[in-house]
């Protein structure tokens, strides 16, 4: 910036020139780029001298050193060139446009993030800013913007949950990420509960290479240190190690396993000529009215089918103490628990924004992009799901005292 004042007479006269001659307001050649860089100009100035002001009343010795430049862009504006002051002990650092900072408006970055959060590649997002703005914007950039959100998010996973969840559901998703050289797999599991007004609110996102009861403890542990104090019903897709993490962390906690899950996992030792009848006859376990007539079910259908396809069958065998849980309750809450349809369809919706990324650049890439699709996802969650009031009254009566204690009344 020189030192002659800025003449807003003739700027005003040029601008309203320029406009009836149809030059447009924004961009590099728009009406308003002078004027812009005056005022960033003019306050760094006044930033400068503010700081030496403070150093002279401190003692210290410092004073102006020449002009740094540098090309910034802006949404208003485009791009252009500003000017700063320097001083000699180097210590001057401005606030309004930062040292290293190279886009002036929070528009852009808001909107650059906003795309990322959508799915949108980073050559799209290049090719958006550029036919919208007329501005070039690197991959390396779109990079450092999304950042941002870092911090955000790492409050968001470390934010203190409520006491108590009626329910919760677990299930897993699997990326790829580039790691050393190469291309690695990595699960991502996330838990969605459901608070004591029905609605749906994702407490954590984990990341781990592999399961089991060590990894399980630590999740559920970092669920109580953040204020969890009591799950009724965990609803989880067999994962491996989870009943065994939870009754050491939660005792009181009822695991029930995903049925549709169960069902899928048996049909994948059935050819396709007997799937029909397979399916026929595991429905009568799953739909029965009560446990007892449910486990009748189970052997008929172990007597006719497990000499054939036995490992159809094992599986429901194994696992019936926690298959069978949700027969305890009327069919609102059957309905609530019986599959972890809730959190797979959460999972469908993520799918959508990260199917584009193929293999991510890091575990932190990944993670960043999952949070800001959840944020997204998350502003629906406004409701109860259906029949909760219903809900409510029954688990009322089977854990009345369990929810009383943390002031459940609802």
């Amino acid at each position: 910036m020189n030192n002659e004042k800025f003449d807003f007479d003739r700027f005003k006269e040029e601008a309203m020139k320029g406009l009836y001659e149809g030059k447009k307001m924004g961009g590099t050649d728009g009406v308003f780029a002078p004027m812009l860089k005056h005022l960033l100009e003019s306050m760094l100035e006044g930033e400068l001298e503010n700081h030496l002001l403070e150093n002279k009343a401190s003692g210290e010795s410092n004073r102006k050193n020449g002009k740094t430049k540098k090309t910034v862009r802006s949404l208003q504006s485009g791009s252009f060139e500003l000017e700063s002051g320097r001083d000699r002990n180097g210590t001057f650092e401005p606030k309004i446009v930062a040292k290293r900072q190279l886009i002036i408006t929070e528009e852009l970055e808001d909107n650059v993030i906003s795309m990322y959060a959508r799915g949108m590649s980073t050559r799209d997002i290049t090719t958006y800013i550029r036919d919208m703005y007329a501005m070039e914007i690197s991959a390396t950039e779109i990079s450092h913007i999304t950042d941002k959100v870092i911090p955000a998010m790492i409050e968001w996973r470390n934010r203190p949950l409520e006491p108590l969840y009626p329910f919760i559901f677990l299930d897993c998703m699997h990326f790829k990420v580039k790691d050393s050289g190469s291309v690695q797999s990595r699960a991502v599991y996330n838990i969605l509960g459901l608070n004591q007004d029905g609605k749906k609110e994702l407490l954590g996102v984990y990341l781990s290479e592999n399961e089991g009861v060590k990894f399980w403890v630590s999740v559920l542990s970092d669920l109580k240190q953040r204020g969890v104090e009591d799950i009724l019903v965990a609803c989880v897709d067999g994962l491996k190690g989870f009943p065994e993490a939870i009754e050491a962390v939660y005792p009181k906690t009822q695991v029930q396993l995903c049925i549709v899950h169960q069902i899928r996992s048996s049909l994948k030792y059935v050819p396709e000529k007997d799937k029909k009848a397979v399916v026929a006859d595991m429905q009568p376990i799953y739909k029965a009215n009560t446990q007892e007539y449910g486990y009748q079910k189970l052997l008929e259908f172990e007597e006719k089918w497990g000499n054939k396809y036995p490992l159809a069958v094992s599986g429901w065998i194994d696992n019936w103490t926690n298959l069978s849980t949700y027969f305890e309750y009327n069919a609102e809450i059957r309905r609530a628990i019986y599959t972890t349809n809730a959190i797979e369809a959460m999972h469908r919706q993520i799918r959508k924004v990260t199917k584009t990324k193929g293999a991510f650049t890091s575990d932190q890439a990944l993670l960043k992009l999952i949070y800001l699709a959840i944020q997204n996802i998350s502003k629906k969650w406004t409701m109860p799901i259906r029949n909760w009031g219903l809900t409510m009254q029954q688990l009322h009566l089977k854990f009345g005292d369990r929810i009383k204690a943390f002031g459940g009344s609802k």
